[in-house]
């Protein structure tokens, strides 16, 4: 067609779903009167405090709706916080990304919102516990490491800590979403690149490299389940897992429970060719009776505290550490990179009928966050071959841009004016690969402060892309050059620079991520984000945002093998908010360069208008 799109695309069903889901889960108004039916179950147990994490029992970032506890406790639905509720008062701990996000939605004068920067939950119950009571926390939805941290926190007030198998929100959720049971499908073979019992001997081998003797590893991420044995499927949104568990012997064949609903034929018959599938009931008796006299390995990001009493009560060791399975996934194969390369190109054209949708139609007046959200899923969708989005998209005008995580409602749905920053933070799933992109755009002409900012985090974000480290280089080491120009003016941004992102799973995958805790050495093969910002509250929001593939480089007269960074994103930057006096010789050639990439890969996949749209958006410097 001549033009993207001649008025407002119609609203996108995957959208409206998910927003009407939310609003049946989360009520910031219902807060105070759940928090009450909360504290009078308390108190029949004689607990004088209970922990509410935004967390199921894999610690997935994406719950079922049954899952969504925190949001149903408190109105808060951002991907991560913790809910401490006591008999008089009850603290809300959120991370930097939900500062603003948190107090908007839930009822303060019944949750303290408390930024972890300020105070961790262990810290608070050492100065709010009552001494001598008792803290109950859930079994299924707290890791072995949560529990350590809870322990000593408790222990410092004289405390006894309360491990609680039943969900205390049972009784009061009357309308309780049911458990999820979608069908299970099996990967491509094209775009897996290994089959299922080539990865488990990467796993077994790995199981008899470790120190502790390992006799087996239970899986408790559903991401690594799916990895290892090439399925996917759809209990949760935003990412294809099926939920289930693995146990995983040092030899022999591994035990997968699932619920059998969710496995046809074929893949059932597929799947029994590399392992015993049981149902998900059986776990904790063939755990138990496993365990006994061996060694298991529990991960200790993700497996909950009651699996690990399950080994100890049947006579087994935990060994507590990480699942090899992380790691292994991290590194990405040659179809994988192959999928991934193909996805981004795919969402690149998609990308650019929105920019060039958005330029038309921004100006005019009128225009939505949730216009810019429906406009954009529109256009993957039209791809044919979009599956979901691969988290919530951001779309913040003006100050909501601010915001880091902001989520568009229709109470807060602002419209897109003249003389503002729109920032747009999406992603998609697709059968071959999962992005992830940032853009900030100007509506009108930006002022001198906006251009001014953000080149700074574009020069961030160059800094890290041109980037060429030696090999064992962890992602706290590079984050700095994300955020020195920033320094420069005494300014910095309150999230990670990059996350690791799974090929056709999570959109944020460990264990490797760009940031000042990021200690994992980077490998060849993983793929981050690059996504540097700044954030002037009640004004407005910047950041920009690539995915990268680490990949081998060989410097001149390189003493020692190193590494860099392919970029993956194919879309152009809003060149009216450079400030060419800023960048360097090396950066205007880094601009240019990707420019002319962007255009030669996706100009000849776009309708003619798009085309021309992307010629001026890509012009030189």
């Amino acid at each position: 067609m001549s033009s993207p799109v001649a008025a407002h695309p119609s609203p996108a069903a995957p959208f409206q779903a998910i927003f009407q889901s939310f609003i049946s889960t989360a009520d910031g108004s219902a807060g105070p009167a759940r928090l009450a039916a909360l504290r009078a179950v308390m108190a029949e147990r004689g607990l004088a405090g209970y922990i509410i994490p935004r967390a199921d029992a894999h610690q997935n970032e994406y719950v079922p709706a049954r899952e969504e506890r925190l949001a149903w406790l408190t109105g808060f639905t951002g991907s991560a916080g913790t809910c401490v509720i006591l008999e008089d008062n009850a603290a809300l701990f959120v991370d930097g990304r939900y500062v603003l996000q948190a107090p908007a939605q839930v009822d303060t004068a019944a949750f303290t919102v408390v930024p972890l920067v300020q105070m961790s939950p262990e810290a608070w119950l050492e100065e709010n516990l009552p001494r001598g009571t008792s803290l109950g926390f859930d079994a299924w939805r707290t890791t072995l490491d949560g529990r350590e941290r809870l322990s000593r926190a408790v222990a410092a007030v004289g405390g006894i800590l309360v491990a609680v198998e039943q969900d205390l929100l049972d009784p009061i959720w009357p309308d309780r979403p049911a458990a999820p049971s979608a069908p299970v499908r099996q990967l491509d073979m094209a775009f897996a690149g290994a089959d299922p019992a080539a990865k488990l001997a990467q796993v077994q081998e790995e199981l008899a490299k470790d120190r502790e003797g390992l006799d087996g590893l239970l899986i408790s991420d559903p991401h690594n389940t799916a990895w290892l044995f090439n399925v996917r499927g759809a209990d949760v949104n935003h990412t294809p897992l099926p939920l289930a568990w693995c146990l995983v012997p040092a030899q022999g064949r591994p035990s997968l429970f699932i619920d059998q609903g969710k496995l046809g034929g074929p893949v059932r018959s597929a799947l029994a060719e590399v392992a015993d599938i049981a149902p998900v009931a059986a776990l904790e008796p063939t755990l138990a009776t496993y365990a006994q006299g061996r060694t298991v390995r529990l991960d200790q990001a993700t497996a909950p505290v009651h699996l690990g009493s399950v080994v100890e009560r049947g006579g087994g060791r935990v060994s507590k550490g990480a699942d090899p399975v992380t790691l292994l996934k991290a590194s990405k194969n040659e179809a994988e990179i192959a999928g991934m390369r193909s996805a981004h190109v795919r969402d690149g054209v998609a990308l650019a009928r929105f920019l060039h949708w958005f330029a038309e139609t921004a100006p005019k007046g009128g225009l939505t966050e949730i216009d810019a959200v429906e406009a954009l899923e529109t256009f993957r969708r039209e791809t044919g071959e979009l599956q979901d989005v691969s988290f919530p998209t951001i779309s913040g005008a003006g100050p909501n841009g601010a915001i880091v995580h902001y989520r568009v409602t229709q109470d807060t749905n602002r419209a897109i004016a003249t003389g503002e920053l729109f920032l747009i933070d999406s992603g998609a799933q697709y059968p071959d690969g999962t992005t992830d992109v940032t853009r900030t755009l100007a509506v009108g002409t930006p002022t001198a402060e906006m251009r001014t900012r953000y080149t700074q985090v574009l020069k961030g974000h160059i800094a890290i892309s041109r980037a060429v480290f030696p090999e064992g280089t962890s992602g706290s080491q590079l984050d700095p050059l994300a955020r020195q120009f920033l320094w420069a003016s005494g300014l910095d941004f309150e999230h990670g620079t990059g996350h690791g992102v799974g090929a056709g799973l999570s959109v944020h995958e460990g264990p490797a991520r760009i940031s000042k805790l990021g200690y994992v050495p980077l490998k060849a093969g993983m793929i981050l984000s690059n996504e540097p910002g700044y954030y002037k509250a009640g004004a407005f929001g910047i950041r920009i945002e690539n995915l990268v593939l680490v990949e081998p480089r060989k410097p001149e007269g390189a003493e020692r093998p190193s590494l860099g960074f392919e970029v993956l994103t194919l879309a152009p930057y809003d060149r009216t908010l450079i400030d060419t006096a800023l960048l360097s010789p090396e950066e205007r050639t880094f601009i240019d360069f990707y420019h002319r990439r962007v255009l030669e890969e996706i100009g000849p996949r776009v309708p003619p208008a798009t085309r021309a749209f992307l010629e001026q958006a890509t012009a030189p410097l």
